[in-house]
């Protein structure tokens, strides 16, 4: 009992119960952080796509956060269905059960204080492509996942103890070599596609936004007919009782009498103890 409670102790306080990608607040925190980035550059992009949830991204970003170790994945070839390219940005942090979402993506984000937009570049031995990837007008699919690398996460500092390992995905890629993140000659939203709609200084498309990848949908459906078996079941008439109510005691009767002729006519078939 005592090592019962020791180990149940220990994977707390080590985060085991980190979010998978499929629960849905983990999802709303992830676009919602990327998006409140995305709306908020300064000044307003023309062009900037709301970014909406791909669930093949996250199963990507799962399978690599799950290899514990701080690097990036191989570019080449993309394992995506549509995407031929992917952006991915990481995170890595000890104490796993102090995981954050906001924490996590507001890490790249506050990478905007090293960047320079009319220099496209970043500030001298400073890092931001992975606020540049975040806030790339262009991208506007996002899969994230996090995963406890309970032995450590491998090229960090911290290799012998717990780690929360975060990958967020995005496509198409964005860091294209040349390019700027977004357009800002104009008001907000001016550059969007001609059948975008413009919402919080972000372009709009339902069409675009509620696409959604194999897995998500068979996970939908797959609740879906779970519901529905659920409300059928609620709506039985009265003929579903018929095999209860009619078959099931006629069968018993037809068995018992069955066995009353075989005893009367066959006395010794059967054996007592």
């Amino acid at each position: 009992m005592f090592l019962w409670l020791l180990a149940l102790g220990f994977s707390s306080a080590c985060g085991a119960d980190l979010p998978d990608i499929t629960d849905r607040s983990f999802i709303h925190l992830c676009l919602r952080e990327h998006n409140r980035a995305r709306a908020e550059v300064r000044p307003p992009a023309t062009d900037m796509r709301f970014m909406s949830w791909d669930a093949d991204l996250a199963t990507i970003a799962r399978s690599w956060a799950r290899r514990c170790v701080f690097e990036h994945s191989p570019s080449q070839p993309s394992q995506h269905p549509r995407f031929p390219s992917l952006g991915e940005n990481l995170w890595v942090g000890t104490h796993p059960s102090r995981f954050s979402v906001p924490h996590a993506i507001g890490r790249w984000v506050n990478e905007t204080v090293d960047y320079s937009y009319n220099r496209n570049h970043c500030r001298e031995r400073q890092m931001c492509g992975h606020y540049t990837q975040v806030v790339w007008a262009r991208s506007y699919k996002v899969g994230c996942a996090v995963h406890l690398c309970s032995s450590g996460i491998r090229g960090t500092s911290f290799q012998s103890q717990p780690g929360a390992n975060f990958v967020c995905n995005y496509g198409p890629a964005g860091n294209v070599i040349g390019q700027r993140p977004y357009q800002t000659a104009g008001d907000a939203c001016s550059k969007c596609d001609p059948e975008d709609t413009c919402e919080d200084r972000l372009c709009r498309n339902n069409s675009r936004d509620a696409e959604k990848s194999k897995m998500l949908s068979a996970i939908v459906e797959g609740n879906n007919s779970r519901d529905a078996e659920k409300s059928s079941g609620s709506k039985s008439s009265a003929s579903d009782f018929v095999p209860v109510l009619v078959i099931r005691p006629v069968a018993v009767l037809g068995s018992v009498i069955a066995a009353i002729a075989v005893k009367h006519f066959y006395p010794d078939i059967f054996c007592y103890e």
